[in-house]
């Protein structure tokens, strides 16, 4: 919105044509009424419904309720705890698991061998391979002339 207030003038006029406006929406809204049947009864004030006093509550109640509460809570704890007890019990009667196997010196020598061999194979067959592809002759290039600077470009 503009900062500056407008003239009185222009919001008297402003504010006649809303009441006209709401008078014509008045008379529409009546006349729907009375299509319908039923029956016409001027807007009636809004009433606002008072709003019930809250209750206070005594500190006996709130400390019986608070009370409660924490009994249920220290339960439902209970019960949890219980239930991982329960849990962790057969875990507790398990086998021990197997130790890890270790290799042998000789049996990683092996590994290590063919692994060797592999490599040494796929080398040799990739050294093979390059020269049995020919690659075709490059062009032979010529050197580009000098240019020649002439004195007037100087």
């Amino acid at each position: 919105m503009p900062k500056t207030n407008p003239l009185p003038e222009i919001l008297a006029a402003a504010l006649q044509g809303l009441e006209a406006q709401k008078a014509r929406l008045d008379t529409h809204i009546a006349e729907v009424r009375r299509l319908l049947g039923a029956r016409t009864q001027e807007p009636a004030a809004a009433a606002k419904a008072p709003k019930p006093k809250r209750k206070k509550m005594s500190a006996a109640a709130l400390k019986r309720i608070v009370e409660a509460q924490k009994k249920r809570w220290a339960d439902y704890h209970r019960k949890k705890a219980e239930a991982a007890k329960i849990v962790k019990k057969p875990a507790a009667t398990a086998k021990t698991p197997r130790p890890k196997r270790k290799m042998s010196a000789a049996g990683l020598k092996r590994i290590v061998e063919a692994q060797k061999k592999r490599w040494a194979d796929y080398h040799r067959k990739k050294a093979e391979a390059a020269k049995t592809v020919k690659k075709p002759a490059a062009a032979a290039k010529t050197p580009r002339p000098k240019r020649k600077i002439s004195a007037a470009s100087r």
